[in-house]
């Protein structure tokens, strides 16, 4: 499942609650696409708002909704604990993997996230990838920690926050990376600003936002990275530029979550409070530049 396309649909909350109508809606839609897998409450789905319980019920509507799609779910938390327990909860709502950031409100050191992620992968059954996401956890992983958990029983891919930009360079760094682990475990690259050049730089998959809200169109980008169509891939890239500028000013969360409002996917608003999707006259110039683009 850590190959290709692995979409990250919002979890659209009224009043602090799934919306649990429009989220299975959203999975169907990723299913229907016939998305390589999909990510269930991951960053994009807001699950370090959520209850361990609206977690679990979250999972299980996703793994049902995917229809035989491999779910993966996040178990990051502050305390080992209750990753364990979310752990638990999601191997009984059948996910085929899960994935973890080192969550922390205390600056952690690369020993003791070494240490968090050997005592979770005692206590699973199914595969592992490891998130590096230092702009929420504020933990930035170095290749050589990222080689030693990737040797650990059950760690399957390595997802990438940042890559540097220019694409010699960040083929570069995946090869180096791809170097220093083993062979079965693939390295993911997330950011879609930086999801073509990741692709075309070697990554085996894309953890993306926008095949969340768009598969079809984030499928054919992936598959013409899988085909080496480098011409292809830029082509349809570039097309998104008008987006990716907003994703860097606002996050990709906001700016995916402010598109399916405008779209009528999702009611509105329908993010966890206080947190709010884009308003005022960069909502209108966001809808303006989404009417000139063909996601579909």
């Amino acid at each position: 499942m850590f190959k290709g396309l692995c979409a990250f649909p919002l979890t659209p909350l009224i009043a602090g609650e799934i919306d649990e109508r429009t989220f299975v809606s959203l999975i169907s839609n990723l299913a229907e696409a016939r998305v390589d897998s999909i990510g269930a409450l991951g960053s994009t789905g807001s699950y370090a708002y959520l209850t361990r319980a609206q977690r679990l019920r979250g999972t299980q509507l996703a793994v049902t909704a995917a229809n035989g799609i491999p779910v993966m779910t996040s178990i990051g938390a502050v305390r080992v604990e209750e990753v364990l327990n979310l752990a638990v909860d999601a191997q009984q709502a059948g996910v085929s993997g899960v994935l973890l950031a080192p969550l922390s409100y205390q600056p952690l050191g690369g020993d003791e996230v070494y240490e968090l992620y050997s005592r979770v992968v005692r206590e699973l059954s199914v595969p592992l990838c490891v998130y590096d996401n230092p702009a929420t956890t504020g933990f930035s992983f170095s290749d050589e920690l990222l080689s030693a958990i990737a040797i650990l029983p059950g760690v399957n891919s390595v997802k990438l926050g940042s890559l540097p930009a220019e694409r010699e360079e960040a083929r570069v760094r995946i090869a180096a990376l791809r170097r220093k682990i083993p062979a079965h475990v693939t390295i993911g690259i997330s950011g879609d600003a930086q999801s073509a050049r990741g692709l075309l730089a070697g990554c085996d998959v894309w953890y993306s936002v926008l095949a969340g809200l768009f598969p079809q169109y984030s499928r054919i980008l992936t598959r013409a990275a899988q085909a080496g169509d480098e011409e292809k891939v830029n082509q349809l890239d570039g097309a998104l530029e008008a987006l990716w500028v907003f994703y860097r000013r606002y996050g990709s969360l906001r700016v995916i979550a402010t598109v399916a409002e405008l779209l009528g996917r999702v009611q509105t608003p329908c993010l966890p409070f206080p947190l709010r999707t884009i308003q005022g006259g960069e909502r209108e110039l966001l809808q303006q530049k989404l009417n000139l683009l063909n996601l579909y």
